[in-house]
């Protein structure tokens, strides 16, 4: 069985440098993953670090196919990303409306753009062979699968800082209208069962939620990839995904910032290892 990860890690937003939308913690978690991973039975030589201005749009895709390429039936794959997350009102060609997108930022989004849900739908349907796990990792704002309005940073307590890009005036209309548009509900429940799903989906907070970091022991840290990986490295890896589900939810609740995880997957997953 081989296992091969990606790890993304987003401080730094262009420009290079100061004045981006930058965020401090997410290296550090991003080489917390990466060595995580090492315990759990990943080598050094099939991780692939990306982290600030390597973090391209560009990058990011060429590394998934990368991390897809060669793949069999009981190899483990892991797609973490750290950073701003975002969300986009999906228009077609002619401005019809469909839905809202979540999306991750790359390091250059305000020019190449962001990866949305349905770019990841496609290329994990086209090449996630049968019997290959992939687990996908995100730790960010609107991780969860669906959107919800979500209140602002002005009243955030001093050190903590969502990992939000605020969306454009689009999203922000259809948002502010999803009611009336009747957008389909979105399960609150903290594991969602997705039929035919053929991957886990780890978020760092559900849909109505934000995604936050602060300074920790002097190291400012996203706070679902510290719960995360500490529940890693405390069993190897060891670990079926509802427990590691419910110890993370268990320990995102001692920060009280109404952040809570949210797993999804088929139903079978649930009981089974993580990455296997």
């Amino acid at each position: 069985m081989t296992k091969k990860a990606l790890v993304v890690g987003v401080n730094d937003y262009a420009p290079i440098g100061t004045g981006g939308p930058d965020l401090n913690g997410c290296v550090n978690d991003a080489l917390d993953m990466a060595n995580t991973l090492v315990l759990c039975g990943f080598s050094p030589r099939n991780i692939r670090l990306l982290t600030n201005y390597r973090a391209t749009r560009s990058n990011i895709l060429a590394y998934l196919n990368w991390l897809f390429k060669n793949s069999k039936s009981g190899d483990s794959l892991v797609f973490y990303y750290s950073g701003h997350g975002t969300r986009v009102a999906n228009l077609n060609s002619d401005y019809e409306f469909d839905k809202l997108d979540e999306a991750i930022c790359p390091h250059d989004y305000a020019s190449a753009g962001v990866i949305a849900d349905d770019t990841f739908r496609v290329l994990f349907q086209k090449s996630l062979k049968a019997g290959v796990n992939l687990e996908v990792i995100f730790d960010c704002c609107h991780s969860g699968t669906g959107t919800r309005v979500v209140p602002g940073q002005e009243n955030l307590s001093e050190g903590l800082r969502a990992r939000m890009i605020e969306p454009d005036a689009e999203t922000l209309f259809y948002t502010f209208h999803e009611r009336e548009l009747e957008l389909p509900s979105i399960n609150s429940r903290q594991m969602v069962t997705v039929k035919n799903m053929k991957h886990t989906l780890w978020a760092g907070c559900k849909d109505s939620q934000l995604s936050y970091e602060s300074v920790i022991n002097g190291q400012t840290r996203g706070h679902f990839t510290r719960e995360f990986c500490r529940v890693l490295r405390a069993t190897n890896g060891n670990v079926t995904r509802r427990i590691l589900d419910s110890q993370v939810q268990r320990a995102l609740a001692t920060y009280r910032n109404n952040q809570t995880n949210q797993t999804e997957s088929s139903a079978a997953e649930f009981g089974q290892r993580v990455f296997s």
